[in-house]
């Protein structure tokens, strides 16, 4: 038998791939893998022994009753089941899927410990074969979930094993790739497409989309790249949601060019651009901030005929409002609503979001309340791009006041809510007040970033409360995070100003020890020596 394991691994070993970056790892498969498998490995013809004497017997009752509908009959068979029974049963009920069915559900209640992977196989056969792949991914999710099986490969060998046996089509295997896709099992789902492959099959392209959607989720757009170039060897041809995916995985990983490529090739693939394809280059330049080229895919799709979105407006205005460009944000928003194109919370906190960077707390506070008039509902992110706003005119007591009202609203703060707070205690040169936030935020298990932790250092070296910096370094290193090579040159210095020598070389050995030495400090350390 061909090793599947093998040959994929160039294509596997992308799932395990932890490292994140903008670089295509070349899905390669060797030999006869790559495209489609003209030379398949033949399917096994797999027997079974035949029920005799009393199994024999026993079967053909059973199937009699089920044939009758005889459920209390069959009931009082029960005891003398058997997974031997319980197989030919199915296999001789087998053209009647909801027969099939049934019996396999009432098997289950009866003991379940009477289906094996053979029973599940026979079963699984029968409703694929039927096209009941609604009725079949339960039961493969359940085998998944089970611990059934402690080898995913041999779920497969038992399909395979029982395919002929049950006359069987190819969607069975198409149905365990795309469960293993749906459950986010991505290694098993590539070594499951690679298995299909050696024997000559190949998924659905809605089955390879579930697959490249998990992917998308876990942003891992390499893969995808990878992943389509493999489809197009194996010739199975992309729709819309394919191409609509491979342009957002290009745009994701900076591959602009080739996105604006492929999307203006897809009407000559025989797929139309959608307004999912539009919003998705939107984006990609959004991203970039080629804010024109943005706008001009957006009077493109109205020359086309499309109708603007939510997620349309929304992309361009969060575009816009990143790059401080809130007049023309707030012109897109105008032409939203003068479209009938109804904002949501997502739209509000774009734009609050916007105005609260530059410290507009008026502005900012005007699409709350028009959140509030239209009935929209606020989340946390309202809560937060408020508070920031405030926050950074040093408006801590309203801001505070703002906080207390989160209890109300059911909403809990997040790592952003105390990151605001925080800068709006540093803007007043609060520095004790603002570790006493920190230590709040630790205690309700957010999670401070490296803006964070700098704003609580340089505000205590502005108090001249070194002692205080040097602890909230001592909170960085606690966190594996390494101090900026600037803002700790910058405490050295002023600590051996105050004749605190020891106090540096105890630091620095210390981040030396847990190898946490920024690049750079090295330099400025002998210069400020």
């Amino acid at each position: 038998m061909l090793n599947s394991h093998r040959l994929c691994r160039p294509f596997s070993s992308l799932i395990d791939q932890q490292k994140k970056d903008s670089n295509l790892v070349k899905f390669k498969i060797p030999g006869k893998l790559g495209g489609r498998n003209l030379n398949p490995i033949p399917l096994p013809h797999r027997t079974i022994l035949d029920p005799r004497g009393q199994d024999l017997d026993y079967v053909n009752v059973a199937h009699s009753h089920l044939v009758h509908s005889d459920w209390a009959k069959l009931d009082k068979l029960a005891p003398n089941l058997t997974p031997f029974r319980v197989k030919h049963i199915l296999l001789k009920i087998q053209k009647d899927y909801v027969l099939s069915l049934e019996f396999f559900n009432w098997v289950e209640t009866q003991n379940p410990n009477l289906h094996t992977l053979d029973t599940h196989s026979i079963i699984l056969h029968i409703l694929t074969k039927s096209s009941k792949f609604k009725s079949a991914e339960p039961i493969l999710k359940k085998i998944l979930d089970s611990g059934l099986i402690h080898l995913p490969s041999k779920l497969f060998e038992s399909i395979l094993n029982s395919y002929r046996l049950c006359d069987s089509s190819p969607r069975v295997f198409d149905s365990l790739f795309k469960t293993y896709a749906h459950v986010r099992k991505l290694r098993n789902a590539t070594d499951t497409f690679c298995q299909m492959k050696d024997y000559g099959f190949l998924p659905t392209v809605e089955s390879c989309n579930v697959y490249l959607s998990a992917l998308m989720n876990l942003n891992r757009a390499d893969i995808v790249l990878a992943f389509y170039k493999e489809m197009q060897r194996s010739r199975i041809s992309p729709n819309v949601y394919t191409l609509n995916m491979f342009v957002n995985a290009l745009c994701k990983l900076g591959k602009l060019e080739k996105a604006v490529e492929v999307f203006g090739e897809m009407e000559n693939m025989g797929c139309a651009p959608t307004v999912a394809s539009y919003n998705t280059l939107i984006a990609g330049h959004c991203n970039q901030g080629l804010l024109s080229a943005a706008m001009k895919l957006k009077n493109s799709m109205e020359k086309n005929g499309l109708i603007l979105n939510n997620i349309t407006f929304n992309t361009l205005i969060h575009g816009f409002c990143k790059e401080g460009k809130l007049h023309e944000a707030n012109k897109l928003f105008s032409e939203m609503c003068g479209m009938g194109v109804s904002p949501n919370t997502v739209t509000y906190n774009t734009l609050k979001q916007g105005y609260s960077q530059v410290g507009n707390v008026e502005m900012g506070s005007r699409p709350f309340e028009e959140m509030s008039r239209n009935a929209v509902k606020t989340d946390i992110l309202t809560y937060n791009a408020l508070i920031l706003g405030l926050c950074k005119e040093g408006k801590t007591k309203k801001a505070a006041y703002l906080v207390k009202e989160l209890d109300s609203k059911k909403l809990i703060p997040n790592s952003s809510t105390f990151s605001a707070l925080i800068s709006g205690q540093c803007t007043r040169k609060n520095s004790e007040r603002a570790f006493q936030l920190y230590k709040s935020m630790i205690r309700c298990g957010c999670h401070p970033n490296e803006d964070t932790f700098k704003m609580l250092i340089s505000t205590f070296c502005m108090n001249e409360d070194f002692d205080g910096a040097v602890q909230v370094v001592r909170e960085m290193l606690e966190r594996s995070m390494s101090p900026g090579s600037a803002i700790l040159s910058e405490l050295c210095h002023r600590l051996r100003q105050c004749g605190r020598e020891k106090l540096v070389m105890e630091l620095c050995e210390d981040i030396e020890a847990r190898r946490l030495m920024p690049e750079g400090f090295e330099e400025s350390r002998g210069i400020l020596a």
